[in-house]
């Protein structure tokens, strides 16, 4: 059974930092592009961050460009999403998603396994 759990979130001050975990089960990570995504109330899910099965295949929603930074270490199965300077905006219940697809195809739609999603909340 694929099973994707999201861990590391919480709250924190703007400007600080916290890193998310995806943890994978039940497929072999390798061949497979995670995605990142975020809630939050009353708004749409959206694409934070995507990271695929080939080398330098990563992308990233403009508002979060350098200030996040996904990894991957497919021997542990786990992906992980570093967040840095972080902004009131940011607050949401984030998601990690796993498709058989370039990050180039990253749109919400073309996940098929979801996680059960990670409460951020950024706030002073």
């Amino acid at each position: 059974q694929y099973r994707l759990v999201e861990s590391g979130g919480g709250l924190v001050q703007p400007g600080g930092s916290l890193r998310l975990s995806c943890a994978a089960s039940g497929f072999t990570l390798d061949y497979y592009a995670i995605g990142w995504f975020r809630q939050a109330p009353g708004k749409e899910r959206e694409g934070v961050s995507c990271i695929g099965s080939g080398v330098g295949d990563i992308n990233y929603a403009d508002s979060v460009k350098g200030r996040f930074t996904i990894s991957r270490d497919n021997a542990k199965k786990m992906v992980y999403l570093q967040m840095n300077s972080l902004k009131p905006e940011d607050t949401g219940v984030y998601y990690c998603a796993a498709e058989l697809i370039p990050c180039s195809s990253w749109q919400l739609y073309n996940f098929g396994t979801w996680g059960q999603g990670t409460q951020v909340t950024v706030s002073s």
